[in-house]
């Protein structure tokens, strides 16, 4: 699973998390991806089904990039502890998604293949996607 192999600090805030996204919002790498429609925390064990199920659908072909990290760690105190005495230890780590974000991007392979694929990893993610194609993208036809 993902996480930072060491922070400077072991616990953070919650922070807020308004505004669209700043940075990554268009194609780098790939010529199909999906975009964050809304904002939200995306747990490193939901990135991780994500790219389970893309790259089981892709089975080796094209090549896949995830653009999200979770490096927010998450505290959680026991059940049944009295308040106070400190925060809690981290539990898991999240990334803070905002919307317009681009998460994961695909390439060399059909669209209809890529669009399934990407369908099939949004389906683990708790967040609204739309498919987005790059813009010099030129379908080729079938010899």
């Amino acid at each position: 699973m993902l996480q930072p192999k060491r922070t400077k600090f072991r616990k953070q805030q919650k922070m807020k998390m308004k505004g669209d996204a700043k940075r990554g919002y268009e194609l780098a790498f790939g010529t199909f991806g999906v975009k964050a429609v809304k904002g939200t925390w995306v747990t490193a064990r939901q990135i991780e089904a994500a790219r389970v199920a893309l790259t089981r659908y892709l089975k080796r072909d094209g090549q896949v990039w995830i653009n999200i990290f979770p490096d927010k760690p998450i505290t959680r105190k026991p059940a049944e502890v009295r308040m106070g005495k400190g925060k809690g230890a981290p539990e898991y780590w999240v990334c803070p998604v905002k919307p317009g974000r681009i998460l994961f991007e695909v390439e060399g392979v059909p669209v209809a293949v890529a669009k399934e694929a990407l369908r099939l990893a949004a389906q683990k993610l708790p967040i609204t996607v739309k498919f987005i194609v790059r813009r010099d993208y030129v379908e080729e036809k079938a010899a």
